[in-house]
């Protein structure tokens, strides 16, 4: 399993069903916790992301003073400070850092990692199905995963100086027209 997450109210059991996963192969795990105690417990141990839904308030407000098409940054109490940001991928190859290419193509900063791709499903066309048609699909981020125009991506950061970095390839370049 690439990605095992833990999203139930009670805390303990997050952190359990977390450390469980590791300990069967899980590549990564993340708990939701709530308590300040517990995500202060959970540092140092193989719980590699632990989200806290009250620092994601922070997160909502951040937004509003990024550049591109940053969608969120999440400051979370996590076992290493991790720090995450998602976007829209807008433009193509031509325009767009990201658009059309596989992530080991993609020049991440250093330590950051594409954690996941929310890829809406599209009609006929190629346009997005409007709200309440088909569920979008979640992928788990591969090297030889391509990201797509209109892909939601969320990339983790150790640093959060990094998130500048991360704002960057997001922007489109000059020549794209919406």
């Amino acid at each position: 399993m690439d990605l095992f997450l833990a999203l139930t109210n009670d805390d303990e059991d997050n952190i359990m069903a977390c450390l469980l996963a590791k300990r069967m192969g899980a590549r990564r795990v993340l708990a939701l916790i709530n308590r300040q105690a517990y995500a202060d417990l959970v540092q140092g141990t193989q719980i590699d992301i632990a989200i806290s839904p009250a620092h994601a308030v922070i997160g909502e407000l951040l937004a509003h003073v990024r550049r591109g098409d940053v969608e969120a940054v999440r400051v979370q109490p996590a076992p290493r400070r991790c720090r995450g940001a998602g976007g829209v991928v807008r433009g193509d190859r031509k325009t767009s850092r990201m658009a059309g290419r596989r992530i080991e193509e993609i020049d991440l900063p250093a330590g950051a990692r594409i954690g996941a791709i929310v890829r809406a499903c599209t009609g006929p066309t190629g346009s997005e199905v409007e709200p309440g048609g088909a569920k979008p699909n979640v992928i788990i981020a591969h090297h030889d995963t391509v990201i797509a125009q209109h892909d939601h991506v969320i990339i983790f950061v150790p640093r959060k100086r990094m998130v500048r970095e991360i704002e960057k390839l997001f922007q489109v370049s000059a020549t794209f027209m919406f």
